[in-house]
C-alpha cells in the first residue's frame, strides 16, 4: 500500500499540543529541548501550557506546528513514506521528515520565515478571506479584475482562500457573494500570505535558504507551487522560496498523489484539517491522523 504522509500548516495549533509526545518519548523530549535552545525561548512551555493568544504569536505558531509534526515523524515506528506533502508551512515539515534537510536547519528556516512574514505584514494593511461554494475559475476571474487580490490557497473544490490588500479584499468578498458564493469572509490572520505582498519576506528568506544545505529526500515531495513531485535539491530550494508569494495548490497536490498511486493519507501533526480536505477532494480516500 502506497502511503502519502501529509503535514498541516499554520492554524492547526491548539493548547497542549505535543505534550503527550514529550512525556512518552525520550527521543521527542530531546528534540523539543534542542528546539528550546535553538529558538532561545521555551516554546514547549507555550505549546503545553500557554494560552490561545500566546500560541497565535507568529514566532510561536509556525515553529510549534513544525515541531509537533516533525518530532512525530521521528518517533512513530512505522514512518516509511512513499510520498510526502505539506500545506504551506507544512511543506517545511514534509521536507525535514523526508530527509531533504536536517531538523536543526529546518527549525531555523521556519523561525526565520515566521519573522520575515510578520515584518511583511506590518508594511501594509492586508489579509485573507475564505470563499466557499464557487468554482476555481469564477474565483480566479473575479480576482483578476481587482487590483491587489489573488487566489492564495486551493484547499479543495468549492473552498478557496484569497489574499491581498484590506480594502480590495472587502470589494472582492462582495463580488464573490454576488457571483453566488455561499460565504466569503475575512480570516483572522496577520496579512496577505501567499501573495505578492509577501515579496519582502521572500527576499529575506532567500538569504537563509541559500545558506541551508539540502539533500535528496527519501521519497518525492509534492510541492505547493506546482503540485508536482520533486527530489532534486536545487528544484526543491527554488520552489520553497517561490512558495511565499505563490498560491498553495493543495487540491492539485492531492489529485496528483492519487493519480500517482497513493492509497492511504496519514496526517502528522496537530488537528485533522488536511484529512477533511483530502476526503472532499478524493471521497474514497483512506485517511488517518497521528498526534
Amino acid at each position: 500500500m502506497k502511503k502519502a504522509y501529509v503535514f498541516p500548516g499554520q492554524g492547526a495549533q491548539f493548547k497542549g499540543m505535543g505534550k503527550s509526545l514529550y512525556d512518552s518519548s525520550s527521543v521527542a523530549k530531546e528534540m523539543f529541548e534542542k528546539a528550546n535552545g535553538i529558538l532561545g525561548f521555551r516554546i514547549t512551555d507555550i505549546m503545553f501550557e500557554g494560552s490561545d493568544e500566546e500560541l497565535k504569536q507568529t514566532k510561536v505558531t509556525q515553529p510549534a506546528v513544525f515541531l509537533h509534526s516533525v518530532i512525530l515523524s521521528k518517533c512513530i515506528g512505522d514512518f516509511a513514506p512513499d510520498m510526502v506533502a505539506g500545506h504551506s508551512l507544512g511543506e517545511f515539515s514534509a521536507l525535514v521528515a523526508a530527509g531533504a534537510m536536517n531538523f536543526e536547519d529546518g527549525l531555523r528556516l521556519v523561525s526565520a520565515r515566521a519573522m520575515a512574514m510578520q515584518k511583511a505584514c506590518e508594511l501594509e494593511p492586508s489579509g485573507m478571506a475564505a470563499v466557499l461554494g464557487l468554482d476555481d475559475k469564477t474565483v480566479e476571474d473575479i480576482c483578476s479584475g481587482i487590483d491587489g487580490i489573488v487566489p492564495a490557497n486551493y484547499n479543495c473544490k468549492g473552498q478557496l482562500v484569497i489574499s491581498g490588500k484590506k480594502d480590495a479584499l472587502a470589494v472582492a468578498c462582495e463580488k464573490m457573494k454576488a457571483a453566488g458564493a455561499k460565504r466569503a469572509l475575512p480570516l483572522s490572520v496577520g496579512g496577505a500570505f501567499h501573495s505578492p505582498l509577501m515579496e519582502p519576506a521572500r527576499k529575506e528568506l532567500a538569504v537563509a535558504i541559500e545558506k541551508t544545505e539540502f539533500s535528496k529526500p527519501v521519497c518525492p515531495v509534492y510541492q505547493n507551487v506546482d503540485a508536482l513531485p520533486h527530489t532534486d535539491p536545487m528544484e526543491i530550494k527554488a520552489n520553497l522560496l517561490k512558495q511565499l508569494t505563490s498560491p498553495v495548490k493543495w487540491t492539485q497536490i492531492v489529485e496528483r498523489m492519487n493519480a500517482d498511486g497513493a492509497e492511504a493519507y496519514i496526517e502528522l501533526g496537530p488537528g485533522s484539517v488536511l484529512q477533511g480536505l483530502i476526503k472532499k477532494i478524493i471521497p474514497a480516500a483512506v485517511t488517518e491522523g497521528r498526534q
